[in-house]
């Protein structure tokens, strides 16, 4: 009885060390331990202090054994251990079962986000390397552009793209709205409009085009064009949330609350995060005299506007850290 209870203490004393990051003493006591838990803690904290060869095996063993917190932190240390040894299928494979079973668990979406992060640019890294005078180089120098704010930029590349092939689809609405994204000045506004007029000559079935359109006729204050452009678009995707939004928008502003409830209702289902669409939502029900649904509306915008809980924890910003990826 002496001895179970050492164990256990070992084990205690051990899990207390990981927990406060004493990663010497959390081996040296779950080494010591025959508790059948000391073995998934101990693979923990060999990870932690990058000895992942030597852990992987009882952590995929942790990770397939019962859904709780050790498996989960197993799961996530053996997808950042394959990360860094560049095992990048089998962390894809590690972290589609742990989105699978956590969909909503902030540590899995972070290193999920690495993991196409990477995927990304090895595949861009090949792109430039191999064609590095193909369309598409600037194509996607124009949207990385984008993404940094560098709308002038971005809309120079997706020019160099159009020259080497005019009838690419979707290069004039790329380069439309990285102009709408860039300026509000008049002479700019009907730029970005020749160029999404230009893309629906060759795709008028483009609804996003549609949407664009619309909301340049709408910073020109031309509000009935806007409406009609908006229509066409949901027509060609009734489940287009931005455009059940603006139209929705200007069903408030002309007082057609119950179209605008409609629309706007159906907008917060497919984007149930927007707050935008809450917002009006909000004012189409208080405009109707529907006054408990706008307090509800209110409440949610509230909640939204929260700051979302949650940390990555100390044992996982510690995985890896001091060997770089290769």
């Amino acid at each position: 009885m002496a001895v179970a209870f050492a164990q256990s203490d070992s084990f205690v004393a051990g899990l207390e060390a990981f927990n406060k990051g004493d990663y010497p003493q959390a081996e040296h006591r779950l080494r010591a331990s025959r508790d059948p838990r000391a073995r998934a803690f101990l693979a923990l904290t060999l990870a932690a202090t990058n000895r992942c060869s030597e852990a992987e095996r009882d952590l995929a063993a942790a990770f397939g054994g019962p859904k709780n917190n050790t498996g989960r932190l197993a799961g996530l240390a053996l997808a950042q251990c394959q990360m860094t040894a560049s095992k990048w299928d089998e962390a894809g494979a590690t972290l589609a079962k742990m989105t699978a079973a956590y969909p909503a668990d902030a540590d899995v979406l972070y290193l999920s986000a690495r993991l196409h992060m990477r995927a990304w640019n090895d595949v861009i890294y090949q792109l430039y390397k191999t064609n590095a005078a193909s369309f598409r180089v600037n194509q996607i120098s124009g949207e990385i552009l984008e993404t940094q704010g560098q709308f002038a930029a971005a809309a120079a590349e997706y020019r160099k793209a159009i020259e080497k092939n005019p009838d690419a689809l979707n290069l004039h609405f790329r380069l439309g709205r990285a102009l709408l994204m860039s300026s509000h000045a008049p002479e700019t506004l009907d730029a970005a409009l020749k160029e999404f007029e230009i893309e629906l000559g060759r795709n008028p079935r483009d609804a996003v085009a549609h949407y664009q359109v619309a909301q340049v006729l709408l910073a020109k204050d031309q509000a009935k064009e806007a409406t009609a452009e908006l229509e066409r678009a949901l027509e060609l995707n009734p489940d287009f949330p931005e455009a059940l939004i603006a139209l929705g928008k200007l069903r408030v502003d002309a007082k057609r609350n119950d179209e605008a409830i409609a629309l706007l209702s159906k907008a917060v289902k497919l984007m149930p995060r927007s707050e935008s669409a809450h917002y009006n939502l909000m004012i189409a029900y208080r405009n109707a005299g529907r006054m408990g649904d706008a307090r509800r509306e209110k409440a949610e915008i509230d909640r939204l506007q929260k700051v979302p809980e949650g940390e990555f924890t100390e044992f996982l910003k510690k995985l890896g850290e001091k060997q770089p990826e290769k």
